[in-house]
């Protein structure tokens, strides 16, 4: 079994930092929300009309406050008589912004979103801040587990022009928190299809985040969607080592798709343990292809991750060997007889697979076009190898139009084979 680099993140407890410092009072500076004596707003707006009953209901709370130590339950048991007091947005505005700064400081969420809402709900809350305050209200409602009340506030503070925190990876984290990985993966593919429209880049971890939440919750073509976002956004070992062995683990493949996989993991050099050699040497198969064994075993060897006394291994390679010059004495024939008037399929085949192991690639491909038009081939196999063999010579634009040709069960295998050939391509221009 091959495992991923990626990790299950619990989602809770990343996306909780923020809204947890917001609770303590830690951020309060950073959210810039204004707490002086009834929350009087800036000097150049108008000035605020609180009722007699509300002021009332205030001062003894605002002795309280002011006090050292602070008795939070007696001040808390007044918050609901500060409530009831209010008479008038203004009120409303002042006691929720009373409410939340203390209750923040104390570390209790349920009160200091409640305190939020009444800001938001007396309408006075700054235009300019308004994507501040409802990306607070969306984080404690989150830390609350009220997800659907989260993506509300969350969305809002998006549409308000609020982009510190990115708030639209809550709220596809609060789908994922819920249970709803597949909602969540749609949601955050809206997102990431609307920045490449836009030509704009897609943060790495949001595309990380929706390849383990993928993977984890067993969706296939959503990891294979997200693979393919990842490697094409982020190339590299961490990609494309996840994107490989997730498909691997995926796919449901047989030895022949496997092999093909494997051969771009070679390729692109992300083969990470003994266990995916020890796979593409099954694959192979020594008694099919063993010069490709030979060479496979060798840089697994070359590489340190096939251990040089393992009996299996050595004796894979022995048998190999041999069978390795058998095939390179023989090729000649088995060219001809892949040439000859009335060659079947199997020969065919057999000549251009032979020829790719014995990195022959152009030779290889005559013979995989060859096969494209005979009866009883399997096209989405040859015109994979096809695409291959064109790799291989460095013919990455023809290479890429024919993986791309490629339906069924291997469509997902040339896709990532046809993003590699783009990014060759790129680096063969620089």
């Amino acid at each position: 079994m091959i495992f991923t680099n990626l990790a299950r993140k619990n989602g809770a407890a990343s996306t909780l930092a923020l809204a947890i410092a917001l609770a303590t009072g830690g951020a309060l500076a950073a959210t810039a929300l204004e707490t002086p004596a009834f929350a009087q707003k800036k000097e150049e707006e108008s000035k605020p009309e609180y009722s007699s009953g509300f002021i009332e209901a205030y001062k003894p709370l605002e002795a309280i406050a002011g006090t050292e130590p602070l008795d939070y339950p007696t001040l808390k048991a007044g918050f609901p008589g500060l409530s009831a007091a209010i008479e008038n947005d203004d009120d409303r505005y002042a006691a929720g912004s009373f409410i939340y700064s203390n209750a923040a400081r104390q570390q209790d969420q349920p009160v200091a979103l409640q305190g939020m809402e009444m800001m938001l709900q007396s309408g006075n809350v700054p235009q300019e801040k308004l994507g501040q305050f409802n990306f607070v209200a969306g984080q404690l409602a989150y830390s609350l587990n009220d997800y659907a009340k989260a993506r509300t506030y969350l969305q809002t503070a998006a549409d308000a022009g609020y982009t510190d925190n990115d708030p639209l990876i809550f709220v596809a984290e609060s789908y994922f928190a819920e249970g709803q990985p597949q909602q969540g993966l749609t949601y955050l593919s809206e997102l990431i299809n609307a920045k490449v429209a836009a030509g704009e880049t897609v943060s790495e971890e949001w595309l990380r985040r929706g390849l383990a939440q993928a993977y984890n919750n067993q969706l296939a073509s959503e990891a294979n969607k997200y693979s393919s976002w990842y490697v094409s956004q982020y190339p590299g070992a961490d990609s494309w080592g996840d994107a490989v062995a997730i498909l691997l683990n995926t796919g449901g493949y047989e030895n022949p798709e496997i092999l093909d996989l494997l051969r771009l993991g070679q390729r692109v050099g992300v083969l990470r343990d003994d266990q995916l050699y020890l796979e593409y040497v099954e694959a192979a198969d020594y008694r099919r292809l063993p010069v490709e064994v030979v060479s496979i075993i060798d840089e697994g060897y070359a590489a340190g991750k096939l251990d040089r006394t393992d009996p299996y291994v050595i004796d894979t390679r022995r048998q190999a060997a041999e069978r390795a010059a058998q095939d390179r004495a023989d090729i000649d024939g088995l060219i001809a007889d892949a040439n000859a008037a009335g060659a079947s399929i199997n020969t065919v085949l057999a000549a251009g697979d032979t020829l790719l192991g014995l990195e022959r690639p152009a030779d290889a491909e005559t013979f995989y076009a060859k096969a494209l038009n005979m009866p009883g081939v399997n096209t989405p196999m040859v015109m994979t190898r096809l695409g291959i063999a064109q790799f291989d010579q460095g013919n990455y634009a023809e290479a890429e139009a024919t993986f791309n040709k490629v339906e069924g069960a291997r469509k997902a295998i040339a896709n990532l084979w046809a993003i590699y050939a783009t990014q060759q391509a790129a680096e063969a221009t620089m």
